[in-house]
């Protein structure tokens, strides 16, 4: 497999042309026979086993409850409403198939021109992944976590458009919340960095996480006007070094309506709309800003953290009343060891901020303006 290949040379035909129902079945049978008997698989096939009962039984449920209903109403004559009444529920019966054979096939369609999609641009299409495991913000949060529609390239390094859903619990309501990402491999861990995209938020940020304004740092030129950037407390001269003017630039012109997260040995773009999907216009945007910032990434991988450097065996303090150590030729300078590759414990994760503060402001403002309004 290959990278994403550029905007302007991509293959989105897959995307619109029209399908053969064969090709399309084969496909579906070739991704059934590639599933492993995951959890996740065993549990959507029970869900869909339960789900069939349900709906069966509810039919006769419905069935004896109207007939009683026209009975009781007329004891004499209900014989032809109840005929009318349960033929009635037969033809919305059959119509809930017939919807439901619809989006049977409309999911394999998308399925199989999202496939085709891929291999045409040189990658692959896996079509669902439980509780994926990535280290981004949106991927340890509620339940029922799953990532969908995944198109994956590995060269010249792994990079992955999917779209995602994770549910949280309220009490005894729930909400569902969706979105789509862009998660490229890099070269070395480098430290938690968070870009909050201005273009997409609404009153206020539409992350999942709010962090603290102690590591909000702001960079020079005009990308406090685009971005928010957050990095860990005593790592601004990193943050700095990372987003160079160029890179800053980069992110300015391609990424502008995108949120961005760097985290361990990963950065993801995070969307509000679907990442992979059946339009080609998404394609060709997702393609271009990715096929923009790789190619700077390279100088991330020059970044050590200086918080791991070591000592050198030249360096290290002689022992009361021992002789000084005598310099070899062939040994390394006196002084500090190159760090390795990694980020030291301080600057691995954000520290977020407590989520009830701005309830508290909000419910704040609510009353406020509830006695100003009765005044």
């Amino acid at each position: 497999m290959s990278s994403p290949h550029p905007a302007s040379t991509f293959d989105a035909t897959p995307l619109t042309a029209p399908v053969d129902p064969v090709a399309v079945a084969a496909f579906a049978a070739e991704l059934k026979a590639g599933r492993t008997s995951s959890s996740a698989s065993a549990g959507t096939v029970v869900g869909a086993i339960i789900a069939a009962f349900a709906i069966v039984f509810a039919c006769l449920i419905g069935v004896f409850l109207v007939g009683g209903l026209v009975r009781s109403i007329s004891p004499t004559g209900g014989g032809a409403g109840v005929a009318f009444l349960v033929g009635i529920l037969v033809l919305a019966v059959g119509g809930g198939i017939a919807i439901g054979l619809f989006v049977r096939r409309a999911n394999r369609i998308r399925r199989y021109r999202l496939g085709m999609f891929a291999r045409a641009n040189g990658m692959e299409y896996v079509d669902r992944i439980a509780s994926p495991g990535l280290p981004g913000m949106i991927f340890g949060l509620g339940s029922g976590r799953v990532a969908t529609d995944l198109v994956r390239g590995t060269q010249p390094r792994f990079i992955e458009f999917g779209n995602y859903q994770y549910t949280v619990k309220h009490g005894k309501s729930s909400t569902t919340y969706r979105w789509g990402y862009v998660a490229v491999k890099l070269d070395v861990p480098l430290p938690n960095i968070v870009l909050d995209a201005l273009g997409n938020n609404g009153f206020g940020s539409n992350l999942p996480a709010s962090f603290q304004r102690a590591q909000r740092l702001s960079l020079e030129g005009d990308f406090d006007q685009h971005f928010t950037l957050y990095c860990p407390e005593g790592y601004e001269q990193d943050a700095l070094y990372l987003f160079t003017p160029d890179i800053m630039a980069r992110f300015i012109d391609h990424a502008a309506e995108l949120d961005v997260e760097i985290v361990d040995d990963w950065m993801f773009l995070y969307t509000k709309r679907e990442a992979s999907t059946l339009d080609p216009a998404t394609w060709a945007w997702l393609f271009g800003v990715v096929g923009a910032l790789i190619t700077k990434l390279d100088q991330w991988a020059r970044w050590r953290d200086e918080r791991l450097r070591l000592p050198s065996a030249g360096s290290a303090a002689a022992a009361p009343g021992s002789p000084a150590p005598t310099a070899l030729p062939f040994a390394p300078p006196v002084g500090l060891l190159t760090p390795p590759a990694g980020v030291a414990p301080q600057g691995r994760r954000l520290k977020k901020r407590s989520t009830w503060i701005p309830l508290v402001v909000m419910v704040g403002a609510i009353v406020a303006w509830t006695i100003i309004r009765s005044l």
